[in-house]
C-alpha cells in the first residue's frame, strides 16, 4: 500500500532515529545475548568457528527472530499482576533469546499519573527485567498515529461518527453503524474503521482456538475518539508493527479486543503477530490486581522472594535453593528452565495465601 509516494512502512518509520525493526535484532545480539548467559559461550563458539571458516554464522537464534514486549500504561504504579505479564512476556522472549522491548502506552494523558512512567521503568530495573533497545513512549508517536489515519481515509476505511455514548448505550452498547453512510465532517466527530472483513476467531498460544461474539467482532470500533486522541486499537497495532513485535504476551483482559486489532492488521495489509493471554490475578474479594482497582505497588526491598511467586503463579520450576542465588542467577535460572506449556490456560486465577501480600486487602 501507498501513500503519496510512501510505502506503508514509510510512515509507520516516519521520523524514527532508531534502525529498523529487520536490523534489531542484530544490532543488540549481544545484549540479547548477555542475557541468555547460558548460552552464551555456546554461540560465541559457533561464531568464532564459522568465522574462521570464512562461513556466514546464522544461529537459531537469530532464525527465530523472536520479539517480545511489554506495554504498561502509566495510569500508577506496577503491581504483582502486572509483574506476572511483565514477567511472563520476558521469560517467553529470553527463553528464545530474543529480544524484550518495553514501551510506554502514555496516549490518553487524562488517565497519566504524574512520575508513574519512570517509576514504572524503575521498578522493572529493580526486579532484574531489563529490556532491549530504548523504551518507546506513544506520546512522541503522533505523525505515525496520524499517518495512519490518512492511509485509512485514503482507502476509504474508515469514517467519521457523531453518535454520542449515550446512543450507543441506548441500543445496547454495541455500534450499529449508524454513520457509515452519512459522510459526516471532522467537527465534532470520532472516527471509526469501517469493518469489511470481520475476525470472529484467533488462535491464542495457551488457551487455541477462541472465539467471539460476533457482534462485538463486526462492529465499526473507534480509532480516533471525539475529543482528538488516539484510540487504544489504533495505537498497540501501529507500535507492534513498527516495533517489528513477534508475539504479544499480555493478560487475558485483553483477550476481547484482539480480533478488532487482527481486522486492522488486515485492512492494513500488516503481518499479524502471535498472541498469548496470562491469566488474571484475582485478589481476595474476587476483583482482578489492576491499577484502577487500586492494587498496591509492588514493594522495594529484596525482590526474589516476590518474583518466585509470580514463577510460582504461572506454574514454572524453580530451583532447589533460590535463595542462595542473586537476582541475575534466579532470572537466568528462571529463563533456562521457562515452560510455556506450564502456565494455566485459565482466564484467572485466585491468589493463594503466600502472594495475598500484593492484593488491595492487604495494601
Amino acid at each position: 500500500m501507498k501513500y503519496d509516494g510512501y510505502t506503508l512502512n514509510d510512515w509507520w518509520h516516519q521520523g524514527s532515529k532508531g534502525v529498523h525493526p529487520d536490523e534489531l535484532f542484530l544490532v543488540s545480539d549481544f545484549h540479547s545475548l548477555h542475557r541468555c548467559s547460558f548460552k552464551y559461550d555456546e554461540y560465541i563458539t559457533a561464531a568464532c568457528a564459522a568465522q574462521k571458516k570464512g562461513e556466514p554464522f546464522l544461529s537459531d537464534m537469530q532464525e527465530s527472530h523472536y520479539v517480545g514486549r511489554f506495554a504498561p500504561s502509566p495510569s500508577g504504579d506496577l503491581h504483582f499482576g502486572s509483574l506476572i505479564a511483565a514477567l511472563g512476556s520476558y521469560l517467553q522472549a529470553r527463553a528464545r533469546c530474543g529480544q524484550w522491548l518495553v514501551r510506554v502506552e502514555d496516549i490518553d494523558p487524562p488517565r497519566e499519573v504524574a512520575g508513574a512512567a519512570s517509576r514504572i521503568l524503575s521498578t522493572l530495573e529493580h526486579y532484574g527485567l531489563f529490556w532491549d533497545g530504548q523504551v518507546i513512549y506513544q506520546s512522541q508517536r503522533h505523525d505515525a498515529y496520524r499517518a495512519a489515519l490518512d492511509l485509512l481515509q485514503q482507502q476509504g476505511l474508515c469514517y467519521y461518527c457523531t453518535c454520542p455514548r449515550s446512543r450507543i448505550q441506548h441500543i445496547g452498547g454495541l455500534y450499529d453503524g449508524h454513520c457509515r453512510d452519512l459522510n459526516f465532517g471532522p467537527q465534532g466527530a470520532a472516527i471509526r474503521l469501517r469493518q469489511f472483513a470481520p475476525v470472529y476467531a484467533f488462535h491464542d498460544g495457551l488457551q487455541g482456538e477462541l472465539c467471539t461474539d460476533p457482534a462485538l467482532a463486526s462492529e465499526d470500533f473507534i480509532i480516533r475518539r471525539r475529543d482528538g486522541l488516539f484510540a487504544y486499537n489504533l495505537v498497540v497495532v501501529i507500535d507492534d508493527h513498527f516495533q517489528g513485535v513477534t508475539e504479544i504476551v499480555r493478560g487475558a483482559d485483553l483477550i476481547a479486543p484482539t480480533v478488532r486489532q487482527i481486522a486492522l492488521y488486515h485492512q492494513l495489509q500488516l503481518p499479524v503477530p502471535s498472541y498469548l493471554h496470562l491469566p488474571l490475578a484475582l485478589g481476595a474479594n474476587g476483583i482482578k490486581l489492576s491499577k484502577q482497582n487500586h492494587a498496591p505497588a509492588l514493594p522495594g526491598g529484596d525482590p526474589r522472594p516476590v518474583l518466585v511467586a509470580a514463577l510460582k503463579f504461572l506454574c514454572q520450576p524453580l530451583p532447589e535453593s533460590w535463595q542462595d542465588l542473586d537476582l541475575s542467577l534466579l532470572l537466568s535460572w528462571a529463563v533456562a528452565h521457562w515452560k510455556r506449556e506450564n502456565v494455566p490456560s485459565q482466564d484467572a486465577i485466585a491468589l493463594v495465601k503466600n502472594t495475598s501480600a500484593f492484593s488491595k486487602e492487604q495494601g
